[in-house]
């Protein structure tokens, strides 16, 4: 694969000055907003944030430099002792001062980019001119130093296997210090081979990135290693504390760093909001949308000069959902609108989806007064593939790739086998059964198509695998839901997409109010409708407790999660006395 360059749609070049080097610097947006500053990593130039820049930009005024010796930003002379953390931090200054010199700048930083901020954020000189720190995959090197020292002080077996694994993972740390051979491996052939390996590896996109420099950008930042790592890691400072608030966002899947070397960081930086994300290391390239969305609830919650713990979501799974895209369908009521409503919780952004389009827009309204940063209501019949078609180009145009989708939409029907007619027949499946077909096709193509996973939730039944006389259509409807999901779960593996089925049971939800039954008048069947609800009104189980389940399936990647205890039983009767359920299938309902 050709090396190419990549431009920064609509970005405005200036140069700075500072200890012997001219630094390339681009800003994009408007300069009458608050300063984002974006710092790359290794081996990248400033190109590596131009998905995520391009998006802020609708927003803040966004800067972004090449570190000197990296893109075209000119290197120090000598390169020996010219990428001191000290002299790195004299940059950012300068750049800081040019581009914002009356405002503190939000500064961001991933992989070497964080490193730096870290020293930025917690050295005295910088004291005023940072209003916030967003940290992803690169530590300290002080807190790295004393994290060590921690685990070496006082060894234990748990302490150990960590500084063992961090250790294996750093291997690339220690071949950066041999002499002239990175140099060689980058301006030969690993440099010819790095793109299609962050293709293959990373499921970097094949964009265009990296950039031309990459090779003489790889070679020149050995050297921020070997000026730092092995001084700061053997003598840390005791003083490192972040003098600004942090929000640190941990790519749970990277291959470089552990989550574990965060373990001890409130202490080093008290006002710390933390971030997770299923997805491995160059997530400035694999997950833009996701961190625009983060970095933006994080500044504006600092701009308005509220502590972020006060306005960033505290809600359970916070740190796992916030700013991710969820779709829900069925979202109108009852078990979608309490899912919509905790993934809101959580800080997720969120699509109601609901052929009631009042109800869907009723439920978008709630999740942004409940924790939501953005929420849309779309109304859409799930059963029609054109219209699901246009909704998820919709979507993904203008939100972007869904993350978690909920493919919940339902309806009930009761009746003898006999008493189901075909139109009967057709309406149960194509809402209960087409309506999650097109959803996970559609959805879940994007998602595949994106190569960073997510997960799909298809609400089943217990009705799938307890079988009833009074539920033939309806059951055989979930039933196929669940094997879909458990054939989907297999094919997706592989591709970083979980998928759950939800059997919920008996759940006090408006369903009952609107089954059709089979073979009865509308008098009939209004009474029978009645007395289901008050049945189910009677069992009382909410739909808060299924989508607390739901949250818990994506967290936890289940595969088939039975709720209430009564479906818990029936599928364990299912796996292990199958006859006694087929007993119970023939008693008639108590209606």
């Amino acid at each position: 694969m050709s090396v190419t360059s990549v431009d920064i749609e609509g970005a405005r070049e200036r140069w700075v000055r500072t200890g012997g080097v001219e630094l390339c610097v681009a800003e994009l947006g408007d300069e009458s907003q608050p300063t984002v500053l974006l710092v790359h990593g290794y081996p990248d130039s400033k190109e590596v944030w131009s998905e995520v820049a391009e998006r802020l930009a609708e927003r803040f005024h966004v800067v972004l430099y090449d570190v000197r010796g990296h893109g075209r930003s000119t290197a120090p002379a000598p390169l020996r002792g010219g990428f001191t953390l000290e002299k790195l931090t004299d940059d950012f200054l300068a750049v800081a001062d040019a581009v914002s010199p009356d405002r503190p700048v939000h500064l961001v930083g991933h992989d070497w980019g964080s490193v730096q901020g870290w020293e930025f954020a917690t050295v005295e000189r910088t004291e005023g001119r940072i209003a916030s720190f967003t940290s992803m995959s690169g530590p300290s090197l002080d807190h790295f130093g004393h994290w060590i020292k921690n685990r070496m002080s006082r060894p234990t077996p748990r302490k150990v296997g960590q500084l063992l694994g961090q250790g294996a993972k750093s291997w690339y740390v220690y071949m950066l210090h041999t002499p002239v051979l990175p140099e060689l491996a980058w301006r030969g052939p690993l440099g010819k081979r790095w793109p299609k390996m962050l293709q293959r590896l990373e499921n970097v996109p094949a964009d265009g990135y990296p950039t031309a420099s990459l090779a003489q950008d790889a070679a020149h930042g050995a050297w921020l290693y070997r000026d730092n790592v092995r001084a700061r890691l053997r003598r840390p400072r005791p003083d490192a504390y972040a003098h600004v608030p942090v929000q640190l966002i941990t790519p749970l899947d990277d291959a470089f760093l552990s989550p574990k070397l965060y373990a001890e960081l409130e202490h080093w930086a008290p006002r710390l909001i933390r971030r997770t994300l299923p997805a491995k290391h160059w997530i400035p390239r694999t997950r833009p949308d996701q961190l625009a969305a983060w970095i933006s609830e994080f500044v504006r919650a600092n701009e308005d000069g509220t502590p972020a713990r006060d306005t960033v979501a505290t809600g359970p799974y916070a740190d796992r959902f916030g700013g991710q895209l969820v779709l829900v369908t069925g979202a109108a009521s009852g078990i979608g609108r309490a899912t919509a409503f905790a993934f809101a919780e959580a800080g997720a952004r969120i699509v109601a989806v609901d052929r009631d389009a009042e109800g869907a827009a009723r439920t978008a309204e709630m999740s942004r007064l409940i924790g939501a940063p953005e929420a849309w209501g779309e109304a859409v019949d799930v059963s029609d593939e054109q219209a699901m078609e246009k909704l998820a180009e919709k979507v993904a145009t203008e939100y972007g790739v869904v993350d978690v989708l909920v493919n919940n939409a339902g309806i009930g029907l009761s009746g003898s086998f006999f008493d189901t007619t075909a139109e009967d027949w057709k309406k149960v499946l194509d809402v209960n059964l087409w309506g999650v077909i097109h959803g996970c096709r559609i959805f879940g193509k994007q998602m595949a198509e994106r190569g960073q996973g997510g997960h799909i939730v298809n609400t089943a039944s217990a009705a799938a695998y307890q079988p009833s006389r009074a539920l033939p259509a309806y059951s055989t409807s979930k039933a196929a839901v669940l094997m879909l999901s458990e054939c989907l779960r297999a094919e997706l593996a592989g591709q970083g997409i979980g998928v759950s089925a939800i059997c919920p049971g008996l759940i006090n939800t408006n369903i009952t109010s609107t089954t059709h039954f089979a073979g009865t008048d509308a008098k009939e069947e209004k009474r029978l409708q009645k007395k289901t609800s008050r049945l189910y009104g009677l069992r009382n189980f909410p739909p808060e407790k299924v989508a607390s389940a739901i949250l818990r399936a994506v967290v936890k990647n289940q595969a088939v999660v039975p709720v209430t205890p009564e479906a818990r039983g029936a599928h364990l009767m299912s796996r292990f006395t199958p006859r006694m359920l087929r007993a119970i299938a023939r008693l008639e309902p108590p209606l």
